[in-house]
């Protein structure tokens, strides 16, 4: 390292490295068009100009980019002379490439506002050489270079032929300053160059060899493309390994084999959509206004590739008119995908909402062969999207689309319900396409040792949803079929339960427990504050002056000492921290950079491990709330940073130790509900090793699992419910109480004690509600005045023991009860049974006629096959509106049923006598039980009286108040083996509470003020963790009726702190007067 001198300032270089570069690491500003960090010098555009100062204070002027550092070199950046030569070079560029963005705002910064020279405009190149020492140096092609002299001079391929040196990498037009049609590849190469798409955009953008793969990805960092890497390929280039600050590139890196012992195998390699090719149809592959589904949900993004404008890719122009086609490469033999994917209704449904909500005017058509919302609320959503946004659909599955190349619209070609062929023009048309298993499933299928089903999926147990063909090997989400976000997140809870219950005998054998130093006691100290400020690469200094907010963090009062750093997150930069906080006895820390939700917990541990107490740190967000959001404007979001710094500086100047209570956990967990979930759920706690008390109203286990007979593929009910009550029976950590209820409540998270009415008193940790659900019990279709007219429960039952006389007919009806107010939801099941008795007829009675009357055939998943199978055995389904439902009467008490509805293809009422009427009956909650038992846990029902979770898809099996989850039908309707995976998920969650020896209630609580609370009950409301009760308490020498907070339920959100309107309660680490001084510094 040598010393000198820029400005009057010394500072630190390597020796060599050009002024330029030292002076910009150093926050001094000179202009420059010629210059880049990896390229080596060339001082073509002369505005880099700075003095030299000589013996006797000689100045000599020069370009700093060429010139090297050396010990004792003065150096002046800014003078009068400069000022003066600086301008007049940039007249001279200005008159010779006046229409360059980059060189008019480079003008407009130096104060050069007009040229007072002839302006050529047709002129676009500088002649600064950046694209010639690119082409040479990064892609070493030398494809391009400055060809003739003087006046005539300009970038060109030897003797102007086309080059076939070039590789058409891109770099040249990467560097070039001002954009400049010279650097045609096209022209250059005799070829266009293909970019590179992204598959994050669904292919819609371009992207480079070395790029994020996506937002949100993990380890969201910058990735090389091994196929588009010119280092790699070629070993030229190798720029990114020369600007990155971090050094975190190394070419040689290689795969490395490595061996790892385990007790279990989770596979979840997901899914891929499918991509339809020429031969499908529907004009994808040619009509560049025909766009599949994952490339619409991109569109709408407001990070995508047109904004989250909905527009038109041929054009740009907004479509009025959208179709959505349905079941493109599901529920279609012809492409080998005879099953259903499950999510394409719901997604179409809801980019259709989202492109209405950007543009008003759009009219968006579904194209439907069912509407197959069968997902909690689901229904209610297609209602909304019908009647609050006029989304219209249409049961047709479109034969082709024909666009029109004179006006540009798409014709789509159906047949409607009357099958009568129509055609309907559309701007825009989206391919709501289904889910594949992905292309390596087949080789990591056959490198685990695991089977696959026909339809090229992971195969597992009918009754074991998570269990593969080998012990040990589980499989979760779409890799066993296709499925929506909250059975995907069940699964992968309910997987890691069953991988658990294997390696529960050596749990926390491999962990080792991390200790910290003593926490210094600071009390009497006086206030020193640490102020590091983050360039986060060019996340934060390419806008923001680092240097400069650090130089002015360290005139704050309180402030001992101020740094900057590369990446303050890094190893690196942890290790300087403690280090300064031990050197300059600092008591409190400030790191501005980026987000405190994803990096406040890595210094709050830094903290600790320095001997502080983590809530003596204070985070400013300079990245978010100032270099994203202020990209155009340096100086603004610069004095931005140091608003928000000095208001993090004034906040930590009063920030206290705050101290975490340790709570005990009771490894004891209650499960209320004896059925199918609530047994799975309870063998799922109890083979991890702890106690379960299991809890079931009636007189019996087994709950709605005693009705059922088999399975839609075949499998015994019986003999699993048999099974399962054997197993809870026999099991020694498993304590049944039958014909008992939950008679009252205590505690909270990890400390519950619980009374249930048969005189059982218990101490328990978790709650599992798996309480189940009833079976719908119509009023209509005469349902109880005619011994013929039954429901899909008892025609199983009578199935399975056989019928006393051969039908001629059967009718089924669908959606009994399920739909329509008041319950306005899809029972989910069944579709899939009144499929399954209905092969079961036709197999036991082959001249029997079935006649199924539904409204949409909800066979979602692998059910598909079955429904396709009925069609095939000569089952007839008809479909039915609800402004028309069949109508059902008969003669006297002996007569047979009569079913009249409309067949929509005739377009004529079909009238029916079936032997046998059988009623689809859905699942209703059981409204009286689960409202007294959520009032006990404090838990939400949703508006048709089953459970609420905490979150559709982040959380489907916990409530908000932590402790408690859910599963089965207590949460919605779903099948047997959706009941056993959601069970054994929130076993699986259950289990991580209860192998806490204790929980550590952090220190951000609200604290009661008793001599200001006046028990008004505000806060208790408004609390969505259930963490505050009214309490009589003792005050002095009287009883109070008061505020109480439990700091396990507490998580610090403030609300009550908020809206209490005595101003009784304030929220630790955020005072009144922390607030205030933030407030005042600002």
């Amino acid at each position: 390292m040598i010393s000198l001198t820029i400005n009057g300032v010394k500072v630190q270089a390597e020796s060599g490295a050009s002024v330029l570069g030292i002076a910009r690491a150093n926050g001094v500003w000179i202009p420059s068009l010629c210059h880049h960090d990896s390229l080596s010098d060339y001082g073509a555009c002369r505005l880099c100009l700075v003095e030299i100062i000589g013996r006797g204070g000689r100045r000599k002027v020069t370009t700093s980019c060429t010139l090297p550092a050396a010990e004792g070199l003065e150096v002046v950046t800014e003078s009068e002379r400069l000022t003066r030569l600086r301008r007049l070079v940039m007249e001279l560029i200005l008159a010779s490439c006046p229409q360059s963005p980059a060189v008019l705002e480079l003008a407009e910064k130096m104060g050069v506002k007009s040229g007072r020279l002839e302006t050529n405009p047709a002129n676009d190149c500088i002649l600064c050489g950046l694209c010639v020492r690119a082409c040479r140096e990064i892609s070493q092609a030398e494809a391009i270079s400055f060809g003739n002299r003087g006046v005539e001079r300009k970038v060109t391929t030897p003797f102007g032929e086309l080059s076939h040196r070039c590789v058409l990498c891109g770099a040249c037009v990467f560097v070039c300053p001002t954009g400049s049609r010279l650097l045609n590849l096209a022209k250059i190469a005799g070829e266009e160059p293909r970019a590179l798409l992204s598959r994050f955009d669904a292919e819609l953008t371009s992207t480079g060899a070395i790029s994020r793969p996506f937002p949100q990805a993990v380890p969201n960092v910058p990735a090389i493309n091994p196929l588009a890497c010119l280092k790699l390929n070629r070993d030229a280039c190798g720029l990114c390994e020369k600007i990155c600050e971090a050094k975190a590139i190394c070419y040689q890196d290689a795969d490395r084999l490595r061996k790892l012992d385990v007790g279990a195998i989770i596979a979840a390699p997901g899914f891929e959509p499918f991509v339809p090719d020429h031969d499908y149809g529907q004009g994808y592959t040619t009509n560049p206004d025909v766009v599949t589904s994952m490339e619409f949900e991109r569109m709408l993004s407001a990070s995508g590739p047109f904004g989250g404008h909905v527009v038109r890719p041929s054009d740009g122009r907004a479509p009025r008119r959208i179709a959505f086609l349905q079941c493109v490469g599901s529920r279609d033999v012809s492409c080998r995908n005879g099953y259903c994917s499950s999510v394409c209704c719901m997604y179409a449904v809801k980019e259709a909402i989202i492109a209405k909500e950007h543009q008003s005017k759009v009219e968006p058509t579904i194209f439907v062969m069912d509407i197959r919302a069968f997902g909690k609320d689901f229904d209610k959503f297609v209602e909304r999207a019908k009647s609050e946004y006029g989304i219209v659909f249409k049961y047709s599955r479109v034969a082709d689309v024909v666009r029109d190349e004179k006006t540009g619209e798409n014709e789509v070609v159906f047949t409607d319900e009357s099958g009568r062929l129509q055609r309907e023009r559309f701007d825009l048309v989206i391919l709501s396409v289904g889910l594949e298993p992905s292309a390596d499933m087949r080789r990591l299928a056959r490198a685990l040792g695991v089977n696959m089903n026909a339809f090229g999926f992971i195969w597992t147990e009918p009754l074991r949803p998570l269990a593969t063909s080998r012990a040990g090997l589980f499989a979760a989400g779409a890799a066993t079929g296709p499925k929506d976000i909250p059975e995907t997140v069940i699964q992968a809870s309910a997987a890691a339960c069953e991988a658990a219950r294997l390696l529960a005998p050596a749990r926390n054998t491999l962990v080792t427990a991390k200790t910290y130093p003593p926490e210094r006691n600071i009390a009497g100290e006086p206030v020193r504050v640490g102020v590091f400020i983050c360039h986060c690469g060019i996340n934060i200094a390419g806008v923001v002056d680092v240097p400069f907010v650090k130089d002015y963090a360290a005139t704050l009062p309180g402030v001992a000492y101020a740094d900057h750093n590369l990446y303050t997150c890094s190893q690196d930069t942890q290790k300087l921290i403690k280090q300064c906080i031990e050197e300059h006895r600092l008591n409190r820390v400030v790191v501005a950079s980026c987000s405190p939700r994803t990096h406040e917990a890595l210094f709050q541990e830094t903290m600790r491990e320095s001997g502080l107490n983590p809530h003596l740190f204070v985070m400013a967000n300079i990245r978010d709330q100032c270099s994203w959001v202020h990209q155009r404007d340096p100086q603004g979001a610069t004095e931005k940073a140091q608003d928000l710094v000095r208001m993090a500086v004034a906040m930590a100047r009063l920030a206290a130790p705050l101290k975490s209570v340790a709570l005990p956990v009771t490894p004891t967990a209650l499960v209320m509900g004896g059925g199918l979930s609530g047994m799975t759920a309870a063998l799922a706690i109890a083979d991890q090793g702890f106690k379960v008390c299991l809890v079931e109203k009636d007189k019996e286990l087994g709950g709605n699992l005693r009705k059922l007979q088999k399975t839609l593929d075949g499998q015994d009910l019986q003999a699993l419910l048999s099974a399962t009550i054997g197993r809870v029976r026999n099991h020694s950590n498993i304590q049944s109480h039958v014909g008992a209820a939950l008679r009252e409540i205590k505690g909270f998270v990890g400390n519950y004690e619980s009374a249930l009415s048969d005189g059982a008193v218990f101490k328990h940790g978790a709650i599992v509600v798996a309480t189940g659900a009833l079976e719908y019990q119509p009023k209509e279709y005469g349902f109880g005045q005619h011994k013929n007219i039954i429901t899909q429960l008892e025609l199983g039952r009578r199935l399975e023991q056989g019928l006393k006389n051969e039908p001629s007919s059967v009718v089924m009806i669908q959606c009994v009860g399920s739909r329509e107010e008041p319950r306005l939801y899809c029972s989910r099941v069944c579709c899939s049974k009144a499929v399954q008795n209905a092969i079961r007829l036709k197999a036991l009675y082959p001249r029997a006629d079935v006649h199924v009357l539904y409204r949409d055939m909800r066979t979602y998943g692998l059910r598909e096959p079955y429904y396709a199978d009925a069609r095939d055995q000569g089952v007839l389904f008809t479909r039915f509106d609800l402004s028309a439902r069949p109508e059902v009467t008969w003669n006297g008490k002996g007569g047979a049923p009569t079913v009249s509805v409309k067949d929509p293809i005739l377009g004529q009422t079909m009238t029916l006598e079936p032997d046998l009427l059988v009623l689809s009956t859905g699942m209703i909650a059981d409204s009286e039980a689960n409202d007294a038992l959520a009032k006990q846990l404090k838990v939400p029902l949703n508006q048709d009286g089953f459970f609420l979770e905490a979150h559709v898809k982040l959380r489907p099996v916990e409530f908000a108040t932590d402790g408690i989850y859910v599963a089965g039908l207590a949460h919605a309707p779903k099948s047997a083996d959706e009941s056993t995976a959601q069970a054994l998920a929130a076993a699986s969650r259950a289990c991580v509470l209860l192998s806490r020896r204790e929980l550590e209630a952090h220190g951000t609580i609200g604290d009661v003020d008793a001599e200001r609370c006046v028990a008004c009950g505000l806060c208790e409301k408004i609390c969505a963790f259930g963490a505050i009760t009214l309490e009589v308490q003792r005050i002095g020498r009287s009883d109070r009726l008061l505020a109480k907070i439990n700091p396990a339920l507490c998580k610090g959100c403030g609300a009550c702190s908020a809206s209490c309107r005595c101003g009784a309660i304030t929220l630790r680490g955020f005072t009144d007067e922390q607030i205030m001084a933030e407030i005042s510094a600002l």
